[in-house]
């Protein structure tokens, strides 16, 4: 972050809180919803009964095995066979949900939520 952009931030915010500018927000003593944030609105109602019901969507359910490959390659060596193959199915994988975004219009790159992703282990 740039050095002195957080206080310029929190001068901002205290001042705004002193003015009152928080006080009348819609939602205001109620929890976020944050589940939904990534779907489409035409699809969260079917997508919440499908979850209900214990079945993901098809990119969740993609989001999960990428997940699952990449812990299974985490701790493994690199020149094996079993690696190799692995790294192979990952790549499809991720190339299979850029698609899916891109059909759907929702110009998230895969690759950013890696980085974003390892970047916050880093980071935490």
């Amino acid at each position: 972050m740039i050095p002195g952009f957080e206080s310029i931030v929190e001068e901002r915010i205290k001042k705004a809180q002193e003015q009152g500018v928080f006080d009348n927000l819609e939602g205001l003593s109620r929890p976020l919803n944050l589940e939904d944030q990534d779907i489409p609105e035409p699809w969260r109602l079917s997508t919440k009964i499908l979850k209900n019901a214990g079945f993901l969507p098809p990119e969740l359910e993609l989001k999960k095995s990428i997940e699952e490959t990449r812990k299974l390659m985490d701790g493994a060596d690199p020149h094996t066979a079993s690696w190799q193959k692995n790294q192979r199915k990952l790549e499809y994988m991720l190339t299979k949900l850029a698609m899916i975004r891109q059909e759907r219009g929702c110009y998230t790159p895969v690759m950013d939520d890696l980085y974003k992703q390892d970047l916050m282990k880093k980071l935490s």
